[in-house]
């Protein structure tokens, strides 16, 4: 078994957070949604890999009521410490708050933990 993308939710409008944050922000693709699902609203990211196979995909689907998730969260992995600090300072560039204060709590790993423009809970590691 293998997991085929994460879907979280943005409110009515919240696609340009997403975009912003899930694009600009963490450096993921944009992809067109497919035509029968497009009019319900929200946007599809993808990460390449080496050679172009697709390594992450998050679905942003418009919620209403809209509640972040707090809790519960995507953890994306990057290649290296240095891919995880760059991606870390983009992120604040852009406006996002990073919490660095587990960076260390996950053995193996690296990471940090931020809130995408909806409010949504999203961890970002690299190992060590």
């Amino acid at each position: 078994m293998r997991l085929h993308h994460v879907q979280v939710a943005c409110p009515t409008g919240g696609e340009d957070a997403a975009r912003a944050f899930y694009g600009a922000g963490l450096g993921l693709t944009e992809v067109a949604k497919p035509p029968e699902l497009a009019g319900r609203g929200g946007c599809w990211f993808r990460g390449y890999g080496p050679g172009g196979a697709v390594v992450a995909e998050v679905h942003v689907g418009v919620e209403d009521p809209f509640a972040p998730a707090r809790k519960a969260h995507p953890a994306l992995v990057v290649d290296d410490v240095a891919a995880l600090d760059a991606t870390a300072d983009r992120l604040e560039a852009l406006g996002f708050a990073v919490d660095r204060t587990e960076r260390e709590s996950f053995a193996g790993y690296l990471r940090f933990h931020t809130r995408d423009g909806a409010g949504n809970r999203v961890e970002v590691l690299a190992p060590r």
